[in-house]
């Protein structure tokens, strides 16, 4: 049996709106449910897309419930109104337009000395989400993109098995691609996840994609599938 489902959509609009349309129906359930509700957010084009779909969906009647709590998947090591900043994208597209209280966003100072931020970012996680018999946090739901080389947060290839394996929620990494400085998630909390949802979009990455779903990959996406038990791949490259 596959530890992933994917989903195919012709191209990026129609790829984000159902990533969208799915959150927001998942949403509609958890609202019935005992808060909070822990999501974390990713960067990059296809997130811009995303965040555009669900604001879109929400004004039509779709409003997602009050009980959420917003973290990031990675940050990069900017003040909050750089352009680069992965929380200032998501405040500008997404937080703002649903009116989501500041008490229920807890961005990655992206700004502070990059261990200060990354053990800021962990208690602030560990103070709101539930914790795993092995002590790493549990999000509801964790949204990935992935890169060209199948890097995802900012997890890349080459890490040594030590560090992969390594138990902080989150960690400053140097990236191969600018802005260098920044602070990921860990593969550790991905896996402990209630639910893992790749947005994978996007030319040039079909390569990577399918390397990612060969038995026996050692891509950063791969070792996430490999580590969970189910992970939800909704992509534009593999029709």
């Amino acid at each position: 049996m596959s530890n992933f489902e994917l989903l195919s959509f012709a191209d990026d609009r129609a790829l984000a709106e159902g990533a969208a349309g799915q959150w927001l129906k998942q949403l509609e359930a958890a609202a019935r449910a005992t808060p909070p509700y822990c999501v974390a957010l990713s960067g990059g084009r296809i997130a811009r897309r995303f965040f555009e779909a669900v604001v879109g969906l929400a004004r039509g009647g779709r409003s997602p419930p009050h009980s959420i709590h917003f973290f990031w998947g990675y940050e990069r090591c900017v003040p909050p109104a750089d352009p680069e900043s992965n929380f200032g994208m998501a405040r500008q597209l997404l937080l703002a337009p649903l009116n989501i209280p500041e008490g229920q966003v807890h961005r990655v100072r992206g700004e502070d000395p990059p261990a200060c931020a990354a053990a800021q970012a962990e208690a602030e996680l560990r103070r709101i989400a539930p914790v795993e018999a092995g002590g790493q946090p549990v999000l509801d739901l964790i949204f990935l993109g992935m890169g060209e080389d199948g890097h995802v947060a900012s997890l890349f290839p080459g890490e040594p098995e030590e560090v992969m394996a390594a138990e902080p929620v989150y960690r400053p990494v140097l990236a191969v691609k600018p802005p260098p400085r920044r602070i990921t998630m860990g593969y550790g909390v991905i896996a402990a996840a209630r639910q893992t949802w790749v947005l994978a979009s996007g030319a040039g990455k079909e390569d990577a994609l399918r390397e990612t779903l060969t038995p026996g990959s050692r891509t950063p996406l791969a070792r996430v599938l490999n580590l969970r038990c189910q992970t939800r791949i909704l992509t534009d490259i593999l029709k």
